[in-house]
């Protein structure tokens, strides 16, 4: 399999877009450049696993790939949400003992 550099770029933007909107979503908030980056991209994979178990299609595109990942990115961050036991967030990934 070869990546270019363009499918690099497209999938960061992705990524980076969708973590972003997911941290709005769910916490009001982005995470950082770095963290809605990693955010988006794990969101990205479990919406592409997700949506064809669930009988699903967005279609394709650049907006169908920012609103898949933004869904899976959402998922994530609730089921984090919930494992840490469904408090408030603390600022970014930090917890306070």
């Amino acid at each position: 399999m070869y990546l270019s550099s363009e499918s690099l770029l497209v999938i960061l933007f992705v990524g980076l877009i969708a973590g972003w909107l997911a941290g709005k979503i769910v916490q009001g908030t982005g995470f950082g450049i770095i963290g809605d980056l990693v955010i988006g991209i794990v969101g990205a994979f479990i919406g592409d696993w997700l949506f064809p178990q669930l009988g699903l299609r967005l279609g394709t595109g650049m907006i169908s790939a920012i609103i898949n990942a933004t869904i899976g990115a959402v998922l994530l961050l609730f089921v984090i949400k919930l494992v840490r036991g469904g408090g408030r967030w603390n600022s970014g990934w930090s917890r306070r003992w």
